[in-house]
């Protein structure tokens, strides 16, 4: 067999990959295509914050493969999860890469698909339900509500030295919409407030951090740009938790009661 027969043997059994949403952490919240696809998988490459009631759906036959990041600690690099789906993609049918939320928020499935694009891998996203409408929801706070809200802005609280992408215009952020939902933002919490009180926005405003939204150990914590920071050191309330500021979390007063279960 000469190489051009070769080349197209590896064409023919190319498998494909998914980059799957896993949603927040309630398994309820999966959808039916992430979960059909995890339960036929032949290898999963998962996040850190994929819920282990998720992880259970997968097909027990399939290679699992942690490639978690979690606040200064990677199991693998970018580079090497990307090189990973694309090795495995040559001698795998089905191939999943499974992500906590959303893929294309906040969660570099942009960057992984267009890399396998490059390298000619069929690819398919599959999305998954993201935490910063998930948990607030679970928290009893709407992110858009007639009377308090009629525009919602979702931003990355998390900016590593040297990272590539553009810094966050803290300015711009305070001004554009009456809801901001943080992402990644509990350990830059003092300088997030700190930029967005500079850009105008009044220290009264309120603000919930939701950690572990959806899970059975979510939790809440309320207070105001003054005081949240205070609250967070003297609770320890730490990451992963998405923070949301602005009128509507008054409604978490009223509607908190009613978490589903």
């Amino acid at each position: 067999m000469n190489r051009e027969d070769t080349n197209e043997v590896e064409k023919k059994y190319l498998g494909k990959v998914y980059l799957v949403g896993a949603g927040p952490g309630d398994p309820g919240l999966m959808t039916l295509k992430g979960k059909a696809l995890l339960e036929c998988a032949d290898v999963v490459i998962y996040d850190a914050l994929v819920s282990p009631a998720i992880l259970a759906m997968i097909n027990p036959n399939a290679e699992k493969i942690n490639a978690g990041k979690r606040m200064g600690r990677h199991s693998l690099l970018q580079s090497e999860t990307t090189q990973l789906l694309i090795d495995k993609a040559h001698t795998n049918a089905i191939v999943v890469r499974l992500k906590g939320g959303d893929p294309f928020i906040f969660g570099r499935g942009g960057e992984e698909m267009e890399e396998l694009v490059k390298a000619g891998i069929p690819t398919e996203v599959v999305p998954g339900i993201t935490s910063g409408i998930a948990a607030t929801a679970y928290a009893g706070i709407p992110l858009t509500h007639r009377l308090y809200s009629s525009s919602v802005t979702f931003v990355t609280g998390h900016e590593a030295a040297g990272k590539y992408q553009p810094t966050v215009n803290w300015n711009a952020i305070a001004h554009g919409s009456e809801t901001i939902v943080i992402y990644m933002g509990i350990h830059n919490l003092p300088y997030i407030v700190q930029e967005l009180h500079a850009a105008g926005l009044d220290l009264e405003t309120p603000i919930a951090l939701v950690r572990w939204g959806t899970r059975p150990e979510q939790e809440e914590l309320i207070g105001k740009l003054k005081t949240i920071v205070e609250q967070v050191e003297t609770t320890g309330f730490g990451a992963p938790a998405i923070a949301v500021i602005g009128s509507v979390v008054n409604m978490h007063s009223i509607l908190s009661a009613c978490r589903p279960v």
